[in-house]
């Protein structure tokens, strides 16, 4: 597809433009947040506890430690999206290079690849994430593991199907008949031909990683506190959720328009790179 008329179907594609735009600045204020937070995101303050959005300089409020909930939400923002950042590249790279093995081989190889995806495809993600945790104990590195050892298996279904298709074509029969390596074959005349659907995968699949994140974080198995992040902001917030609604809207707003800003872009790009489209 020609790059003018994708950029052209990225202009008119309303899903792809919000998205992007909202991911973008999400991403540059993560950045910047050391630069924004006007207090210290661990600091605690127990004479400003609890205070009201706007009040002493407290942007979104406090919590009940007295913390300033605008600087940890922006900081926040940096642990989510770096594990996210961190979570999908490894789950990508790992997924996609079993699902072009899988493929490409097939036979027992094939068998063997895709019986171990569908062990993890038949437990619920979350489920399976909670049940690690509470295993291996909390930390940001097991945290990200789990994540992995959840998330692989979607590209290597999805790189596998693709894989079917593409390695009966002539291009690859004629690499054969020369000569090249099952290698080179894979990785520059096959995965070049599948990176649309894994580009669509990659970022719909980055707003649902801060969401799980989020999600065992809340449950006390993700990031820990002083640490911030939004699910452990919103589990602070539930117990003044009549009292200081601030400390649960704030973090939980910032969690919505950014898992949905990730999924707007991975549906325009889907709407993009669809050839049916006119």
């Amino acid at each position: 597809m020609e790059r003018k008329l994708i950029l052209k179907r990225m202009m008119k594609s309303k899903f792809f433009m919000t998205g992007f735009l909202v991911a973008v600045f999400v991403v540059i204020i993560s950045i910047l947040s050391p630069l924004l937070a006007n207090f210290d995101p661990a600091a605690n303050a127990l004479i400003d506890r609890l205070k009201s959005p706007g009040i002493a300089g407290h942007i979104l409020g406090t919590d009940q430690l007295g913390r300033d909930i605008f600087s940890r939400l922006l900081m926040g923002s940096r642990y989510s999206l770096l594990i996210a950042l961190v979570v999908v590249s490894l789950a990508a790279v790992i997924g996609t290079f079993l699902g072009l093995v899988s493929g490409y081989f097939g036979g027992r190889t094939d068998t063997l690849i895709m019986r171990i995806s569908e062990i993890f495809l038949s437990i619920p993600q979350l489920i399976l994430a909670i049940a690690i945790m509470a295993m291996l104990g909390t930390s940001v590195f097991n945290l990200v593991m789990v994540l992995v050892i959840t998330s692989w298996t979607q590209y290597c279904k999805l790189a596998r199907n693709n894989v079917l298709v593409q390695k009966n074509m002539d291009f690859v029969h004629a690499s054969q008949v020369m000569g090249a390596g099952n290698m080179h074959i894979m990785l520059t005349q096959i995965f070049p031909n599948i990176t649309t659907p894994l580009l669509i995968t990659i970022s719909q699949q980055f707003g649902m990683i801060i969401m799980v994140e989020a999600s065992l974080s809340f449950l006390g198995l993700g990031i820990q506190q002083p640490t911030p992040s939004w699910g452990n902001m919103i589990a602070d917030g539930r117990t003044y959720l009549t009292t200081a609604p601030w400390m649960v809207i704030a973090p939980g707003v910032a969690l919505m328009i950014t898992v949905l800003a990730f999924n707007f872009l991975g549906d325009g790009l889907r709407d993009v790179f669809d050839p049916k489209r006119t």
